[in-house]
Parts: structure tokens; C-alpha cells; sequence
């Protein structure tokens, strides 16, 4: 006669901690979601029956090394840039100019652009590179 009882495995998983990590977890994603955005004010807007949406429209015009122009990666040549560049740019509201100047290029060539882009009053940035 067998009288030894079976002995029944049981598996457990402890959860004691489950709540401190959702907690951090909850607390870190607030955290984050404030400093995303940091400068907004809330507001409670008015309605409108018509709106349109405004896009910000941007160019790129490039010069490389060798001092060739391009208005986004077109080929163009200096000394009609600022007429394709006016054409472009006709019309059009909030247009940005992003510059995209060769480091190697002496700084004549900037300037000639900036010019341009003051004699046809448009907002002009010039792309760089960070450190490393």
C-alpha cells in the first residue's frame, strides 16, 4: 500500500513589484510629455466656418564644391538664379529658403545668395552641420 502523498508543483510569479514599475513608468511619461512641448499655452480656440491650412513651403538651393547651383537638386545656372528663384517663390506665402553652401566655398558665394534673397524679400536659413 502506497501511502506517500503527491506532492502538487505550483508556479508562482511575483507581482509585488508590478506597481512600482508602472508607477515610475507613469511618472516618466508625464515627465517627457511636458518637456515636449514646454512653451504652449492652452487656450480655448474659436470656431470658424471656413479656414485653410498654411503650409510652410521650403526651396533648397545647394552649391557644391566645384560652384554648381542647384534649387532642389535641379541644376541651375548663376547667372539666372534669380530669376528661377523669383518664379518659384511667385504667389507663394511663408516661403523658406533653405542655403546648402559648401564649407569649402569662399563666403562670396553665400553672400551673392543672401542678396538675391533680400531683393526678393524672402526668409532665408542657412543649413549647417553640428560638431562632433
Amino acid at each position: 500500500m502506497n501511502l506517500s502523498r503527491r506532492r502538487k508543483l505550483s508556479s508562482h510569479v511575483e507581482t509585488s513589484s508590478m506597481n512600482d514599475i508602472m508607477f515610475f513608468l507613469m511618472l516618466f511619461f508625464l515627465i517627457v510629455s511636458t518637456m515636449v512641448n514646454p512653451n504652449v499655452i492652452k487656450l480655448l480656440l474659436p470656431n470658424a466656418r471656413s479656414g485653410k491650412a498654411v503650409m510652410k513651403q521650403t526651396i533648397n538651393i545647394s552649391v557644391n564644391e566645384s560652384g554648381q547651383y542647384f534649387i532642389d537638386r535641379q541644376p541651375v545656372d548663376p547667372a539666372v538664379l534669380e530669376q528661377e528663384l523669383g518664379r518659384r517663390v511667385q504667389g507663394e506665402e511663408n516661403t523658406t529658403v533653405v542655403l546648402r553652401v559648401d564649407a569649402s566655398l569662399n563666403v562670396q558665394k553665400l553672400v551673392d545668395i543672401l542678396e538675391i534673397g533680400n531683393r526678393l524679400k524672402i526668409k532665408m536659413v542657412m543649413a549647417t552641420q553640428a560638431q562632433k
